[in-house]
């Protein structure tokens, strides 16, 4: 695109252009467009339009009106400094996504040509929509619209949404977007899938989450959307993966609350709450990892020795302690020590009391 055809679009010459294509319409044409773009007033919805005309027309005939009218500017846009915007578009697509929601388009959009920001984006919208070789989403409960390139069949892009939704439902926990993205393409048995059209398809829907740029989740799950502290603590834990002290948790807290947190408050809550597992002195881990067991040392080494039923060696409980707590060599030794619950059988062999 040449430098003349980016100073030759700006806010005012869209404007212009664009009302002087619907002087090709017809008067109830032009009415309901303009309606439909706001142009001279607020943009109006179908039900309102429908309603302002007597007799009242259908919603689906002002539907009708709108594709017809696109239908027929399309060769009147293609003679005018418009066309610059749909070639943007096309190149857009082409190149790098093949397929962009409408307002991260109508972003790229402004920002390329340098436009107010404040710009009637459905104008901008209408123009793209008005080009055969890019296709726009139809309306759709819980999807924002999207528009696409012909070469990219409706099929894959709801294939690739389905896949990613089957990934997500069997894995039940949060996933990094680079992993989820590959296993969609070796599931679907499509390697030529670009990671960033993958990216976008997703964005298209709203019950799929996205955080910090390399997270991804379903919307429905309340990890996603961590309200209460102890929401927040889960998801930390569930982000990185593991044991963490306490103070570093209530800060990783505050960074995503953008407010500090008390320390204390925060600690109280992992205490309280079930879903934490104390694995070493002030270090937590989450219950449902199935890894890490409550309770004290004690309690572990307890339940060690009620699964294995016959005496064990000093060395074999101390590794299996070690597998689900974070805890000293020591600490295991002294606990060993409780005449009480456990007995020596014989030398470095332990059992428990009442096994006996």
């Amino acid at each position: 695109m040449t430098n003349m055809q980016i100073k030759d679009i700006t806010k005012n010459s869209i404007i212009n252009t664009f009302e002087e294509v619907l002087k090709t319409l017809s008067l109830k044409e032009k009415d309901v467009i303009s309606k439909r773009v706001w142009l001279y007033s607020e943009k109006e919805t179908l039900q309102n339009i429908w309603n302002s005309f007597s007799p009242s027309i259908t919603r689906e005939r002002v539907r009708q009106i709108e594709d017809a009218w696109i239908k027929k500017i399309w060769r009147i846009i293609k003679a005018t400094t418009l066309v610059g915007i749909q070639e943007f578009t096309k190149k857009l697509l082409e190149e790098e996504w093949w397929l962009l929601t409408r307002d991260k388009l109508i972003n790229k959009i402004i920002k390329w040509y340098n436009l107010d920001e404040n710009i009637n984006s459905s104008i901008i919208e209408t123009i793209i929509q008005s080009d055969f070789d890019i296709v726009k989403s139809k309306p759709k409960l819980w999807t924002r619209t999207y528009f696409y390139l012909p070469k990219i069949s409706k099929k894959t892009i709801d294939l690739v949404y389905k896949e990613a939704i089957s990934i997500l439902k069997k894995k039940k926990d949060v996933m990094e977007k680079i992993n989820l993205f590959e296993m969609v393409k070796i599931n679907l048995k499509k390697p030529e899938l670009k990671n960033s059209f993958i990216d976008n398809v997703l964005e298209s829907y709203e019950d799929i989450v996205f955080w910090e740029e390399t997270l991804i989740w379903l919307e429905k799950w309340k990890i996603l959307n961590p309200k209460t502290l102890k929401d927040k603590a889960v998801y930390i834990l569930r982000k990185e993966k593991i044991p963490m002290h306490f103070v570093s948790i209530a800060n990783n807290i505050s960074k995503i609350n953008d407010e500090k947190v008390k320390v204390n408050t925060v600690h109280n809550e992992l205490i309280r709450n079930q879903e934490f597992v104390l694995v070493w002195r002030w270090i937590y881990a989450l219950k449902d990892w199935g890894i890490y067991k409550p309770g004290t040392v004690l309690d572990v080494i307890v339940d060690i020795l009620k699964k294995n039923k016959d005496p064990m060696t000093t060395e074999e409980i101390v590794n299996k302690v070690l597998k689900v707590r974070k805890v000293k060599n020591t600490t295991i030794y002294m606990n060993l020590q409780n005449k009480s619950i456990i007995s020596r059988v014989w030398r470095n062999y332990y059992a428990l009391k009442d096994s006996l």
